[in-house]
């Protein structure tokens, strides 16, 4: 996976370090991925996640991984709308995933937030991953 898409990224790093049992991952620092995280904390996924400096001197995220009975709590984690094709959801058609057991991040106008934030909100916009 190219840089071209940093998010794609960081959930990949997201899954590789789950499936290697690793507390924490690192990934470079940026707003969207911020608010990503800022989702997925809040919805329970991840433990959190604090700003550090590389030893490079750029700044990263510092990921704290949750499992629950040595199982990784994020079971899938699966990105939907990608640099080369688009997702987007009017309010009315956000997905909702596993009958609400997960959720969808979306990237609206009144910031990232789940789907159920979104429907909450009445507004639709770009379907940015799914997580189970």
């Amino acid at each position: 996976m190219s840089m071209n898409d940093p998010l794609g990224d960081m959930l990949t790093r997201i899954r590789n370090a789950q499936m290697r049992g690793k507390s924490t991952v690192r990934t470079p620092a940026s707003k969207l991925r911020a608010w990503v995280l800022d989702v997925l904390k809040d919805e329970g996924y991840i433990r959190g996640y604090e700003n550090v400096t590389a030893d490079s001197g750029h700044a990263e995220l510092e990921i704290s991984l949750k499992y629950a009975d040595g199982q990784p709590v994020i079971r899938e984690l699966k990105r939907i709308s990608t640099p080369g094709r688009r997702v987007y959801s009017g309010v009315q058609n956000i997905p909702q995933v596993r009958n609400g057991l997960g959720i969808s991040v979306v990237s609206t106008p009144k910031g990232v937030m789940s789907d159920a934030a979104a429907r909450a909100a009445n507004v639709g916009g770009e379907v940015l991953c799914r997580v189970f």
